[in-house]
């Protein structure tokens, strides 16, 4: 006798809040001394790379030290954070940043995958974040040296620190554009902000994260 063949059940989350705690507040504050320094030396920069702005700006000396001063402070106010901040939490970001894995190669060539914490574009961003802050660290410092020795002036190093501006001006513009107007990913502002995000919104652009945390249940 033909039985009639059943609905698939439907998976369930239990347990699972209406919120889920993205990012620890050392994160934060890291990220956004960071957006903030890179603001000031941006437009400080600018200032001292664009005529029109330097004529109109005037008072060049005084950017330049903004400039270079914040730079100094920039990486006084990164190291005093890992000190004294959630270390433990920090070196899970830093493992959880590294390397791309099968789903990350797969979701690069627009195929949808599963994405943990940080999808692939996230973790190129912040590798790409790292690597030009070291180089802006070290070009700018060799310029400012560059100004009072003569040994430390080389012609790459401005070509390098003004390279490094227009790469960043593409890659602000675009981390602009998915934070604060795309629609599907302009929620992410909320963790970044409070710490939380919505857990249906995890879910949807990061199942693999929230699936570690609460496992669906048949």
């Amino acid at each position: 006798m033909a039985t009639t063949p059943t609905a698939p059940k439907p998976v369930q989350f239990s347990n699972t809040p209406r919120y889920i705690r993205r990012f620890t507040r050392t994160e934060r504050t890291l990220h956004w001394v960071h957006a903030a320094a890179f603001f000031v030396l941006l437009g400080s920069g600018l200032v001292l790379y664009l005529p029109g702005l330097s004529a109109l700006v005037g008072r060049r000396p005084f950017v330049k030290d903004v400039h270079f001063d914040t730079g100094l402070a920039w990486m006084v106010a990164i190291a005093l954070i890992v000190v004294l901040g959630d270390r433990r939490g920090l070196r899970r970001t830093i493992r959880e940043l590294e390397g791309l894995d099968r789903d990350d190669r797969l979701w690069l060539k627009r195929l949808p995958r599963p994405q943990g914490r940080f999808n692939a574009g996230q973790k190129l961003n912040a590798a790409l974040t790292a690597s030009f802050a070291v180089l802006f660290a070290v070009s700018g410092v060799l310029l400012w040296y560059g100004e009072r020795n003569n040994s430390f002036r080389f012609a790459s190093t401005i070509l390098l620190h003004d390279g490094l501006m227009y790469i960043s001006l593409v890659l602000l513009v675009g981390h602009l554009y998915l934070a604060l107007i795309y629609p599907a990913t302009r929620h992410s502002l909320r963790g970044i902000t409070t710490g939380s995000v919505r857990t249906g919104w995890a879910r949807e652009h990061h199942s693999k994260w929230v699936d570690e945390q609460y496992p669906p249940s048949e």
